[in-house]
């Protein structure tokens, strides 16, 4: 007990003093053109020169054990806010010894008493973390400057797997609905998916892991190449690439369904018959992971689920890591392979499925007052986003520029959305401000419109709350305001990044798709708001790519034309 009580209180006092030098080095140094974890580095391969710097001050800790520190930290003399903390002491708070000397010591034991209290419940503490979090803002501050574009996008989706050809046939209005075949599901009242008919992996994939890895991680790998090949990183620019400032955050809603299942049905048999990687190649994370090892590179890596709007959380979290200056690099977005038995199952039991299967194109079919549920999809999507100067620098081809975005959750029910629509108007206002967009300038909105009765009008109806009163322009090319959704198209999962990806190429090439199967327009929908039949013409200034996910998930993020 008295061990914890001196314990405690001196490992918060080493701290302390040497929080403060760094805090006053930091203070001295002015603006920096250079992020402090470039610098770091720098002085890390360059022996850490320079007295103070971050290898000798470890160098001094780690040298010579308790000693060293203690030789160390006599070095520094405490600030001034150290000093006019409460009982301001060095060490016990009110008395005991100083190694600085005494500092208004407290002389009768009653002062004695509470400076012991005092140090005993932690209070101390508040002397190392204040200093820490300046620092933090400081940093906050420096890297909002980064600027983020898109410079390479790689899709496997039910309308093949070339970006161009994918975003011919939505213009053209081509579905990638049909009728299940990997399995029977004759029984089931749902036999329609966005099924990928035809996929291989040969080039992309070693055959070793192909036979072993779920579909899901097949289609990542995958896209994510694709995406490096669309955006000229080649070998040769690999190779100059700082690999430690490149990363992967590729999410995925279900993960390796069918190699969990499969490892469930040989446990029937023995736990000896199951797959030895059957757990990893299960996890939504392995994906990321397994495409950074291929790659090599060591920058931020992990997943993110949130349902049907997984894609659009990863693409903002990778975009904010180049915003902090934390990577110059990240392919982000997601992928998903659930159309198995269990899967198919699963949600034919929610009772979320339309069961069109006489007429697999015509199920999806937002706002539309004649749609009777979603449709399961497949595939992946995956952009390549960069730090602005380090595209221009290697020459990159690029389709448009991040501008912010949010994310926020309804806090109401597991699949439907807030009535009022409350969470989604938060999530867009908040978008709107991260990213310094004028609400005016928002002309193109790609909507999430997954084809249900309720979860359609209600995310109409924010979008509408937010946009409506944008004024329209005399020239239709102009024409401040469209609305559409890529459901209908492909379903499923990734659909998130795959219709972002649309957004990418409508922002730069003025054309975006239809919106299909609108035969009878819910009444409270207005029609002159959304893409028609047909694609449309338009001068995107600021779009808009919306996506809600199975608990209350809202992710909002906004492109512009780069200029």
């Amino acid at each position: 007990m008295v061990g914890a009580t001196v314990a405690s209180p001196l490992c918060t006092w080493l701290v302390a003093p040497c929080m403060t030098v760094a805090c006053d080095k930091e203070r001295s140094l002015g603006p920096r053109s250079v992020s402090p974890r470039r610098r770091w580095r720098e002085a890390s391969l360059s022996g850490g020169g320079g007295r103070g710097s971050p290898r000798r001050l470890i160098s001094a800790f780690c040298g010579a054990g308790i000693q060293g520190l203690m030789s160390s930290c006599l070095a520094f003399e405490p600030c001034a806010e150290f000093y006019s903390s409460r009982n301001g002491s060095a060490f016990f708070g009110g008395n005991g010894f100083s190694l600085f000397g005494p500092q208004n010591a407290a002389t009768t034991r009653r002062q004695r008493r509470a400076a012991h209290s005092s140090a005993s419940s932690g209070k101390v503490m508040s002397i190392a973390v204040q200093p820490e979090k300046k620092v933090a803002e400081k940093k906050r501050t420096h890297t909002k400057q980064q600027r983020v574009v898109v410079t390479g996008m790689g899709v496997v989706t039910p309308l093949g797997h070339d970006p161009d050809n994918f975003y011919e046939k939505l213009l053209k209005g081509v579905s990638g609905i049909s009728e299940i075949e990997t399995f029977d599901c004759s029984s089931y009242p749902t036999r329609i998916a966005g099924e990928i008919k035809s996929f291989s992996s040969d080039g992309w994939v070693a055959p070793k892991l192909s036979k072993r890895m779920d579909k899901f991680m097949l289609y990542l790998l995958t896209a994510g190449k694709k995406a490096l090949e669309n955006g000229g990183l080649t070998e040769e620019v690999m190779s100059w690439l700082d690999k430690e400032r490149c990363g992967v955050l590729i999410g995925s809603a279900m993960g390796g369904m069918k190699v969990f299942n499969d490892a469930i049905e040989a446990l029937r048999i023995s736990y000896k018959k199951m797959n030895p990687f059957c757990v990893p190649f299960a996890t939504t994370n392995m994906g990321s992971a397994m495409l950074a090892m291929d790659l090599g590179w060591m920058g931020p890596n992990y997943s993110i689920s949130t349902a049907c709007a997984t894609s659009n959380f990863c693409i903002l979290n990778a975009a904010n890591h180049i915003i902090r200056d934390e990577a110059d690099v990240m392919l982000c977005g997601g992928s998903d392979a659930a159309i198995i038995p269990i899967g198919l199952g699963g949600f034919v039991a929610c009772g979320a499925l339309s069961q069109r299967n006489s007429d697999p194109t015509k199920a999806s079919r937002p706002w539309d007052i004649d749609c009777d549920g979603f449709v399961m999809g497949e595939g992946a999507g995956v952009l390549l986003l960069e730090e602005l100067e380090h595209a221009k620098q290697r020459g990159a081809e690029i389709y448009a520029e991040f501008l912010g975005g949010s994310f926020t959750c309804d806090a109401y029910h597991m699949t439907e959305p807030h009535p009022e629509g409350t969470g989604i108007i938060l999530c867009i206002e908040k978008a709107l401000a991260e990213s310094g967009a004028a609400r005016e300038d928002v002309n193109y909105v790609n909507a999430h419109a997954t084809s249900t009765p309720s979860g359609d009008l209600k995310e109409y109806q924010a979008l509408i709350h937010c946009f409506g009163q944008n004024p329209e322009g005399s020239n239709p090319i102009r024409q401040r305001l469209r609305l559409e959704c890529t459901f209908w198209a492909i379903q499923g999962y990734c659909v998130t990044c795959a219709k972002t990806r649309n957004d990418n190429k409508a922002i730069r090439t003025g054309w975006v798709h239809p919106n299909v199967n609108l035969d009878n327009p819910d009444e409270n929908v207005d029609v002159n708001k959304l893409v028609g039949s047909n694609k449309e013409r338009l001068d995107v200034k600021v779009a808009l790519s919306n996506s809600f996910g199975f608990g209350g998930h809202n992710s909002s993020i906004l492109f512009a034309p780069y200029k």
